[in-house]
């Protein structure tokens, strides 16, 4: 079987065929190191590329499978992991030069799941420094390229993961979300990207930008691959404080292709003003493709949704400031060369090694959490939080899902966001408050405008409900 034949596979067809002999764990894996020879120098979706160890891996894998060792329905399936997921041995570095030499001892939770399944793990990457942007571009290694467009970014902060599994370089990968970050590059890459109910994947491992926004998931080529990975993926850990214990994780038992009767509501808010015409008859088609297939849609007022971005911008930005204070140059990480004393040392350390957008989050941050204005942003933020959670219960007492675009527009071009910062954080107004409440949801491919670039459909669920959007996703799909 040819490289090409290989790699365009989804990862549960790739995974039938490694158990039923007609490929290797070795050749899957080569026909992926292969591909990123071939476009990676176009894209750079990776930070580290580990070869000798996928291949490794490749080997021991084949091994337990030929043994009946192994039995998950993802083993011998390459995949790539966001760089801000630990793993032991091989560097980790959020994408900032802080961290361009940290090799860390101990790997994140929901990437030993994969291993344990028997995942073989190719290597690391790109995007925007310690998760802090929507573009992939504040990376300190390079920009990342849309596979779909080179003019254009993938999105962000995720947008190595995306454009990996986009460009075939991986069969799906993990990446991480605090206000839209698997959603909306999946939606800018033309994937299918999945952001579980906060507390069902651990966060242990997973470098912290917004401790109560931060959310491990799945991005794949379909649903079907979504769903199996995230059931490899999910799990209790006691290591983290916030993992929730569910007996309701086998997720792939939803792949049904039925959504009679299911009620579905449009927020009359996300179709107005910002929205890009394309966008939104692309999102509307697919919601009328829903309802012919027997399901039942309303547009409703959702409230609350122009006061989600300030709300989330604050939390976010100060939770960032306290946990990005332990990068001082001391311990592990980057340390400047020349200083003269402790306090310089750190002062030389962190303006050296952090970048512009991840200082203008720490500076906001440390900002609203100062003792005058704490009571008047921070409280106000927490307080601005609870309603949205309480509008989206009411919205789910009668709905079973929300529907509605992903991002705003499609990719804009590379350059373009990073000229206005306050631009680029309004494009997250959509993804932004399913954190804020901690909701599942996921982003999938609705089509494409004019220029040939794909436009995300994004289905909401209650919290443990994701069995209900992979239902819904599933069924859209198969039409």
């Amino acid at each position: 079987m040819s490289m090409k034949e290989i790699t365009a596979f989804t990862a549960v067809q790739l995974a039938e065929k490694i158990k039923g002999r007609e490929i290797s764990v070795v050749e899957a894996t080569q026909a992926a190191l292969e591909q990123i020879d071939q476009t990676e120098g176009l894209i750079n979706s990776y930070v580290t590329v580990d070869r000798e160890g996928a291949l490794h891996q490749a080997q021991e894998v084949q091994e337990k499978l030929d043994q009946n060792i192994l039995a998950s329905p993802l083993a011998g399936v390459p995949v790539a992991i966001k760089d801000n997921m630990c793993t032991a041995g091989m560097l980790t570095t959020c994408s900032s030069k802080i961290l361009e030499n940290f090799v860390p001892t101990y790997t994140a939770e929901a990437v030993q799941n994969l291993v344990n399944a028997g995942a073989v793990i190719i290597g690391k990457t790109n995007m925007d420094e310690f998760a802090m942007g929507s573009t992939t571009e504040t990376s300190a290694f390079g920009i990342t390229k849309n596979p779909r467009n080179f003019a254009h970014v993938p999105g962000g902060s995720s947008g190595g993961s995306c454009a990996a599994v986009a460009a075939q370089e991986c069969f799906y990968a993990l990446g991480s979300d605090t206000g839209g970050s698997i959603r909306q590059p999946s939606s800018f890459c033309g994937v299918t990207g999945l952001k579980p109910t906060y507390g069902t994947v651990s966060r242990y491992g997973l470098i912290a930008y917004g401790s109560s926004l931060d959310q491990i998931g799945p991005i794949a080529k379909d649903v079907t691959d979504c769903a199996a990975v995230l059931e490899a993926i999910a799990s209790y850990d006691k290591k983290d404080s916030t993992s929730i214990i569910r007996r309701d994780t086998d997720f792939t038992s939803a792949l049904v292709d039925d959504v009679k009767g299911m009620k579905i509501g449009i927020p009359r808010d996300y179709l107005g003003e910002g929205l890009g015409p394309e966008v939104k008859a692309a999102v509307l088609a697919a919601a009328k493709a829903l309802e012919e297939k027997g399901a039942l849609i309303e547009e409703f007022d959702l409230s609350l949704v122009e006061y989600a971005i300030p709300a989330y911008y604050v939390i976010a930005c100060a939770e960032a400031s306290s946990n990005l204070a332990r990068f001082d140059g001391v311990k592990y990480g980057y340390r400047t060369k020349a200083s003269e004393g402790l306090h310089q040392m750190y002062k030389k350390s962190r303006s050296e090694g952090f970048g512009p957008e991840v200082k203008r989050r720490i500076m906001l941050g440390s900002f609203v959490l100062s003792s005058g204005y704490y009571d008047a942003y921070y409280l106000k933020a927490l307080r601005t939080k609870a309603l949205i959670k309480q509008a989206f219960d009411r919205a789910f007492q009668k709905f079973d899902l929300i529907l509605g675009p992903t991002a705003p527009t499609t990719a804009p071009e590379i350059g373009s966001s990073l000229r206005d910062p306050l631009k680029m954080y309004l494009g997250d107004i959509y993804t932004i408050s399913v954190n804020l409440a901690g909701l599942p949801a996921i982003s999938l491919p609705c089509g494409t405008d004019s220029k040939g670039l794909p436009i995300g459909l994004q289905l909401i669920g209650d919290c443990f409900q994701e069995k209900k959007i992979i239902q819904a996703a599933y069924t859209y799909e198969q039409g």
